[in-house]
């Protein structure tokens, strides 16, 4: 069985949610339970999904759970902009994390394709 641990979508997430716990906690403290919280639980859904879809032993499952990842990933770049809009983030630290998450979209729309393309219904990399 091929773990999620070793994709690469799986890893470039796991770094976003380092990278995004590192900013976050410079936020100020009335942020703390706003945008803080909700940039980190949207950064810490991407991995998960990805890992919980390949847990699933059915493709369309894994491309759900995948689409679900990729969403994540869109939210969390928003709440990036929002947060170098309201001068809570630097313009510089912002490039850096979005080069990371589009990355992963990258990756994760390689990813999907491979499943939605596979013919079969089982998840070939769980088999």
């Amino acid at each position: 069985m091929t773990s999620y641990k070793t994709l690469e979508a799986w890893k470039k997430s796991m770094q976003l949610v380092k990278e995004i716990y590192s900013v976050v906690k410079f936020y100020p403290e009335e942020k703390l339970y706003g945008l803080s919280v909700q940039t980190r639980r949207a950064a810490i859904s991407v991995p998960s999904n990805i890992a919980e879809g390949l847990g699933r032993n059915h493709k369309k499952e894994t491309v759900q759970f995948l689409h679900i990842a990729r969403g994540s990933l869109y939210e969390v770049e928003t709440l990036m902009s929002i947060a170098v809009m309201l001068n809570l983030m630097e313009e510089t630290k912002f490039v850096e994390m979005s080069r990371v998450s589009d990355e992963c979209i990258k990756i994760l729309n390689g990813l999907i394709s491979y499943f939605e393309k596979n013919k079969s219904g089982k998840n070939l990399l769980s088999s």
